[in-house]
């Protein structure tokens, strides 16, 4: 017996599917207080000292942070090819756009405080906040787009054809979707700078937080509706062999409004998703209300968990929709890579995912507390 074939190749499909999506909230979790963090500097620091030390809150821990946006990335590439090659080809630009952001908040750590003027260090505030609002409101966008489908086709040999512009990919929707995620990210860098420090900082953080947190509710609610009465959706209308070769070509797929809340109505139990969504961002409002900083990063984290895991509940089995050639959409079923590289794969990852967990559990132990103005003023307890 060929060791790979203990588990079927659909399973192991349907578990890849669910580990993209677990190490996209993964990175949602931890790099998403970052993106919040940054995106409040400019104005939750009124003095360079406060923004000094919401800059420290996170100075130790968001390098091992990006781990997550790799394994995401490396992920997509080896387990499902023909998504890496559309996503990351056809959103070019808006992957520049994203890069530009990554490089900007590292030269920012480290450039910032290396000469004490204050135009210097406002300019690169600035430059912080840029890239905290870049990369979060792109990754909303990004999300957005998918729901709406992209405009790709694949020809009989099944390359690959990329007939959209970037500013195609800034629609209404999509914007809204961006709003979404900046939203919630704010929300939990606002948790997290509650955590991390003390009065006057944490006290303009709970408040900001409070407002991001009825937002995220409210856009939410908002993107819902929108995608059930103006959003057209994508079926599989024709059977697909679950354990098949991987060929997107070999299936019919249909638009139809409110399509992408079928699996609501044939699986109930999927409907977890978004009412998590929904109730944790109300449950961290009331906790941020009434001054409980852990309760309110726990359920702004579960409030996120849900907004994504809303994604890939109304989707499935579809992974990216084509709205050019709905027929040469990916599905679970048809864009993996073969039965022997998804088990290599996930043997790999049973064994590193728990060493990663277990590592940056242990950094975040080591390095808790708060970041006071008296840790800033003492070279050897900061970073920047």
């Amino acid at each position: 017996m060929v060791l790979h074939t203990l588990i079927d190749y659909d399973v192991l499909r349907v578990i890849w599917w669910a580990l993209l999506g677990v190490l996209l909230i993964g990175f949602a979790l931890t790099d998403g207080f970052d993106l919040g963090t940054a995106m409040m500097l400019p104005f939750i620091g009124k003095k360079d000292i406060e923004r000094r030390i919401i800059i420290n809150t996170v100075g130790p821990v968001w390098e091992g942070n990006q781990v997550w946006l790799i394994l995401a990335g490396g992920a997509i590439f080896a387990a499902w090819p023909q998504l890496y090659a559309v996503s990351f080809s056809g959103f070019y630009l808006a992957m520049f756009a994203i890069l530009f952001a990554l490089i900007l908040r590292p030269v920012g750590f480290k450039y910032r405080s290396k000469r004490d003027d204050p135009a210097w260090r406002r300019n690169w505030d600035i430059a912080l906040f840029i890239g905290g609002l870049v990369r979060g409101l792109i990754f909303g966008v990004a999300i957005g787009n998918v729901l709406l489908g992209v405009p790709f086709r694949l020809d009989q040999d099944l390359r690959i054809f990329y007939e959209g512009t970037f500013f195609e990919l800034l629609s209404p929707f999509a914007m809204l979707c961006g709003l979404v995620s900046v939203s919630m990210l704010v929300m939990h860098g606002a948790s997290w700078l509650m955590i991390k420090t003390e009065d006057p900082i944490a006290g303009r953080a709970r408040m900001t937080g409070i407002a991001a947190s009825l937002l995220t509710l409210a856009l939410f609610t908002l993107a819902g509706y929108v995608l059930w009465g103006f959003v057209d959706g994508y079926r599989i209308t024709s059977a697909i062999d679950v354990t098949g070769p991987s060929n997107p070509l070999g299936k019919s797929v249909d638009l139809a409004s409110g399509a992408w809340f079928d699996n609501y109505i044939s699986h109930p139990w999927t409907i977890v998703a978004p009412a998590l969504g929904l109730g944790a961002s109300v449950l961290a409002c009331f906790a941020l209300v009434a001054n409980r900083p852990a309760l309110a990063f726990t359920a702004s984290a579960l409030s996120i968990t849900g907004i994504i895991s809303s994604v890939g509940a109304s989707m499935f089995p579809i992974i990216l929709p084509s709205s050019v050639n709905p027929e040469a959409s990916l599905a679970v079923w048809d864009a993996s890579s073969s039965h022997l590289t998804l088990f290599i794969m996930l043997v790999v990852t049973v064994i590193f995912i728990p060493i990663i967990l277990a590592y940056t559990t242990w950094v975040y132990r080591v390095l808790w507390g708060k970041v006071t103005e008296r840790d800033i003023t003492n070279s050897h307890t900061h970073s920047y």
